[in-house]
């Protein structure tokens, strides 16, 4: 089975419990202003490779998994756009023993039959999602990241329905995503779900606007800055994160 990807993190510290083996797929239907990956977007770029060469190289940092509670997270782009291979590899990572993340955003979430059929499949071997909720609203989700979240949202419900672990990440854009009102609605819908385990606020960087310059893209969010702790804190406040810890 092979899989297209972009790149692969050996010792990723923030992507899931412990020390994690990260592979990032190639392609994403969103278009996020702040994305620090813009290069995963095209479908088509990246690399091929197989399972059987993946799970070679995961092997070999087995041992730092084990010790620190780590495991295998595929994030991207978008790892469900590749359903199959990520079914394929994750079986393999279970018959070695290790713990198996999804870091998604959820964008190409679907209700109809084959793809529910595919993720079922997947679920039975994933011990964890991360889902990327990026703004409650939907009319300011299609003007941040291209599309509805609609669907973002409905994924997040069958999680919840299916008992899935979660945890819940959240973006923090000064004058995109930090508006109390939005939070306070994003903090609601979040209570309603019985799989979070973790909600994070992560800050929104510049780090990967170099990215942007180098494929010759404008960078939409030119001028912003990262927010003030105080703006950071109070997101958090409001969406309970001290709770799910």
């Amino acid at each position: 089975m092979e899989g297209r990807i972009h790149s692969v993190e050996t010792s990723g510290m923030v992507d899931g419990p412990g020390i994690r083996y990260v592979i990032f797929t190639q392609g994403c239907l969103l278009r996020c202003q702040y994305c620090h990956n813009p290069d995963t977007w095209d479908r088509n770029k990246g690399k091929t490779v197989t399972v059987e060469s993946l799970i070679e190289d995961i092997k070999k940092y087995i041992p730092y998994m084990k010790r620190s509670n780590g495991g295998v997270t595929v994030s991207g782009g978008e790892p469900l756009l590749q359903l199959d291979f990520l079914t394929e590899l994750f079986k393999e990572c279970k018959k070695l023993g290790i713990h198996t993340t999804i870091d998604s955003s959820g964008g190409c979430y679907s209700t109809g039959a084959h793809f529910q059929e595919k993720l079922t499949t997947l679920l039975e071997y994933t011990d964890l999602i991360m889902l990327d909720l990026k703004h409650i609203d939907d009319s300011s989700h299609r003007a941040l990241a291209g599309v509805s979240n609609k669907h973002i949202l409905e994924f997040a419900k069958q999680l919840s329905n299916e008992g899935v672990p979660v945890w819940i990440r959240h973006v923090l854009v000064p004058g995109k995503t930090d508006a109390e009102e939005a939070l306070q609605k994003l903090a609601s819908f979040i209570s309603t779900l019985d799989n979070v385990k973790k909600v994070e606020v992560l800050p929104y960087h510049k780090m990967g606007v170099y990215k942007w310059n180098e494929l010759g893209m404008p960078y939409p969010l030119e001028g912003v800055e990262p927010p003030a702790e105080e703006t950071v804190a109070r997101a958090k406040e409001i969406l309970g994160v001290d709770q799910y810890c």
